[in-house]
């Protein structure tokens, strides 16, 4: 037998699965930690843990549950075999022995996707359930179909432990229905109904007047604002932070009511250019979306106005790129990624039975900045 068979010979089956080898790993060969689980099993299991370091299989199935009776330096080289080999739970074994699924299912609608939020809160999500045994599932819907349907879905086959859902309105039937089942859940976004229920918020009020106050310190006088769909919470509130500081501030407010930031960036670029080409122009823009405002700079580009001479625009955004792009655009950054972080602690929280009072949050702008 040559050098290299000898070397394949003690190399574990599941790195092919993206499992690191022996010498990536830092494990010397011939070590009980670099032995190869037994053949013919491709997916890795506790009897391969077992194997490859020599403990029972209920000794390694308890080190991985963090069993109290089981030595700290047991649970570290259980742990390092496991991650070696790529093991995972069986999810139907865990469910059957356990009731759980260890599954969180975060439901998005499209235009969250549109709007660029996808991916940072789910990569919130995953930072915080990467220490648990929890997986994320993403379940997309519609808005023009039965928001309802993903929620009733998950609470009528027990698909998940927890749920979090986004885009919340005043009255909110899932909200209604999953505290009618007890179910764990979080939502991103506040309600109206004047129950209790974990949540995590970005203040649009106060994002609404911030915005406003810094068109006005540039001596902007005529605004608008490009504002969420009216069903959905946080509409009031965004609408309530510009209405407020309009007042405060003595400045006129230019309708702007024919679109909202759920609209196709073409819709919305017909229509500010519309509004630029009509009578009453605002000489200062509050958008309530990174993407819409995308929409309004190229109507003000197609109208012959420049930004900072003859207008100027806010925006709320999920990330810096708008402003590495677009410098003379003033930004208020809304940490989706951080909402991701405070959504999965609470959810996580609440099967664990903590009160819903104590899970909610709210993020400043200060906080959102960060």
């Amino acid at each position: 037998m040559d050098e290299k068979t000898k070397t394949d010979g003690l190399r574990p089956t599941a790195t092919q699965s993206g499992a690191p080898s022996t010498a990536q790993s830092g494990l010397q060969t011939g070590s009980p930690l670099a032995a190869p689980h037994p053949p013919g099993n491709d997916r890795p299991t506790l009897k391969t843990i077992a194997y490859m370091t020599g403990l029972g299989i209920t000794t390694v199935s308890r080190a991985l549950k963090d069993a109290p009776d089981i030595g700290a330096d047991t649970k570290e080289r259980v742990r390092l075999v496991a991650r070696q080999v790529g093991y995972q739970p069986n999810r139907a074994g865990v469910r059957l022995r356990t009731g759980k699924t260890n599954v969180i299912s975060l439901v998005l609608s499209l235009e969250e996707e549109i709007m660029g939020l996808t991916s940072p809160i789910v990569v919130g999500i995953s930072e915080v359930l990467a220490a648990t045994p929890y997986h994320l599932v993403v379940t997309p819907y519609s808005p023009s179909r039965d928001a309802l349907a993903p929620v009733r879905y998950v609470l009528d086959t027990g698909a998940a432990d927890g749920v979090i859902i986004s885009r919340t309105e005043p009255q909110d039937a899932r909200v209604a229905l999953m505290l009618e089942r007890n179910f764990p859940f979080a939502t991103h976004g506040r309600t109206d109904m004047g129950l209790a229920h974990p949540y995590h918020d970005y203040d649009n009020e106060g994002f609404a007047y911030a915005a406003v106050r810094a068109l006005v310190e540039r001596g902007r006088r005529r605004l608008t604002l490009l504002q969420p769909p009216r069903h959905l919470t946080f509409h009031r509130h965004m609408r309530n932070g510009f209405d407020r500081a309009v007042r405060d501030f003595g400045v006129e407010t230019i309708p702007f009511d024919t679109v909202d930031i759920d609209h196709s960036l073409i819709d919305i670029r017909t229509a500010f250019e519309s509004l630029l080409r009509g009578g009453a122009v605002p000489d200062g823009i509050v958008s309530g979306s990174g993407a819409g405002t995308i929409a309004l700079i190229a109507a003000i580009e197609a109208t012959g106005r420049k930004i900072g001479n003859d207008l100027d625009v806010v925006s709320k955004v999920p990330s810096d790129f708008l402003g590495w792009l677009r410098p003379e655009v003033i930004t208020m950054k809304e940490d989706i990624r951080h909402a991701g972080h405070e959504l999965a602690k609470a959810v996580l929280a609440r099967i664990a039975g903590r009160p819903p009072e104590e899970l909610q949050s709210l993020s400043s702008l200060d906080t959102a900045k960060t």
